[in-house]
């Protein structure tokens, strides 16, 4: 046989969505946070670190060869989304790929943050490839100290 068979195609196809939905539950509070862009499988675009401190929430994604004015961020509540578009190699054609691994194609990237964050003081910048966010938290997220009363 040359080459894959329709059944084949479909066996990877299934066992691709079964990867999919045992992820998801196996986190169930995460919505569907995968990018999908063109290739074998289903990648979580950009690659994100999230980390927080008392007064805020700091996001870094990884996505190089962005064009950051095209670049859209979404913040509701305690969710982050991160939407863009990574552009094709320019010259090349589908055909000529011997590995294409670096995918192109529209992404959209949606992210629990672990709190509530105020959306109005949001800030991100972009710089040799990385998108880095601070999300303040919002007021009624924020720990308060109490003061004890004796007596």
């Amino acid at each position: 046989m040359f080459g894959r068979s329709p059944w084949d195609e479909l066996e990877v196809l299934r066992r691709e969505l079964d990867r999919l939905l045992r992820s998801q539950l196996e986190r169930p509070t995460a919505p569907f946070s995968v990018a999908f862009l063109p290739g074998r499988s289903a990648r979580a675009y950009p690659l994100t670190n999230v980390s927080e401190d008392a007064e805020n929430v700091y996001v870094q994604a990884l996505a190089p060869g962005l064009d950051p004015e095209k670049l859209e961020l979404t913040v509701l509540g305690n969710t982050l989304t991160i939407a863009g578009e990574k552009p094709a190699p320019e010259g090349v054609s589908a055909d000529a790929f011997h590995r294409n691994e670096r995918c192109a194609g529209r992404f959209v990237r949606t992210l629990d943050l672990p709190t509530e964050v105020d959306r109005e003081r949001v800030e991100a910048r972009y710089a040799d490839g990385l998108l880095s966010i601070k999300l303040p938290r919002a007021e009624a997220a924020k720990p308060r100290q109490v003061k004890v009363s004796i007596g």
